[in-house]
């Protein structure tokens, strides 16, 4: 293809390549994207700051946090979840209030209307009721009922007061180009906040008693690197992204996986420190990053706003 063929922007048809730019730059729309092994971290590493960690601690569900980290997530969710809650209690106060007001408005309306219905008879007007037409003339007879609508028009003002489009009615007739005045856009009510605090990560319900101080074995030489790399202490194996690990709960060791099928599922004891172990005992560690969709989650999403049409 030469030059001007690559630079023609004339062509018949809308490719993916400029549906993918167009929607990337106009800010609507969800985006998706592939992640490398370089954007998933290490096994060894906070799953919050991405981080080697100086104090790693384990989750239930498999996840290694910074100790600082983690705590400092669990107190900003815990502070989160109090200024929720007394948002919801002051919506909760305003919900009742308005009902009360409401009642009250709606005691003083009923009591106005039999309050007119009581001195709108004859007897309370002093209206003396004009004889019907014998002749059966349709000419309405002047007299009680227009002298009542001209002392109502006087008693709430110019007959221009009584437009749709003035006062209280004005806000409750639908527009369709106001948000605000859409009978669809109503004010949207929050909900009672969860007290639960939930792991950053997994989205599961995580308590502070819960982690686990975790304790890798280092690999000889390679202690004071910017890199560390760890081993398992039972086989001497190097531990990398790969690798599929668990954690012991007695020893606060992490291990090659093949330990606990070969070793500690048939003996029930661990190899490290001898103490008797269950299946509660031992904690799958979450991999690394490996860059295959088989082994990690590879694909990230960015919800955006979505340009819909009414």
């Amino acid at each position: 293809m030469t030059r001007h063929g690559k630079n023609s922007t004339a062509a018949s048809v809308y490719t993916y390549h400029e549906r993918r730019r167009d929607a990337k730059a106009s800010g609507y729309g969800t985006l998706h994207a592939r992640l490398g092994a370089d954007s998933i971290k290490e096994f060894h590493c906070c799953s919050l700051t991405l981080q080697p960690c100086r104090n790693p601690v384990i989750s239930p569900t498999g996840y290694i946090f910074d100790r600082e980290a983690i705590l400092e997530n669990i107190l900003a969710q815990k502070k989160a979840y109090a200024k929720k809650l007394k948002e919801y209690e002051k919506q909760l106060a305003e919900e009742k209030a308005s009902a009360k007001q409401a009642e009250g408005q709606a005691e003083v309306l009923t009591k106005r209307t039999q309050f007119s219905a009581i001195e709108s008879t004859p007897s309370r007007t002093g209206a003396v009721s004009t004889p019907r037409n014998e002749t059966g003339g349709l000419k309405r007879q002047g007299g009680v009922i227009s002298s009542e609508i001209a002392a109502k028009v006087r008693a709430h003002g110019e007959e221009g007061t009584m437009s749709n489009m003035k006062g209280d009615k004005s806000t409750s007739l639908p527009s369709f180009w106001i948000p605000e005045l859409n009978p669809t856009a109503a004010a949207s009510k929050l909900e009672k906040p969860s007290s639960k605090i939930l792991c950053p990560v997994s989205g599961k319900p995580i308590k502070m008693k819960e982690l686990l101080d975790v304790k890798f074995t280092p690999m000889p030489g390679t202690e004071s690197s910017a890199k560390p790399k760890f081993v398992c202490p039972v086989t001497r194996d190097e531990l990398t992204n790969t690798t599929k690990c668990a954690y012991l709960k007695k020893s606060q060791a992490v291990v090659k996986y093949d330990v606990v099928e070969k070793l500690i599922k048939g003996d029930g004891v661990d190899p490290i420190n001898g103490e008797q172990m269950t299946e509660d005992d031992i904690i799958e560690l979450q991999r690394g990053g490996t860059g295959y969709a088989a082994t990690n989650e590879v694909k990230a999403k960015l919800i955006r706003p979505q340009l819909e049409l009414q």
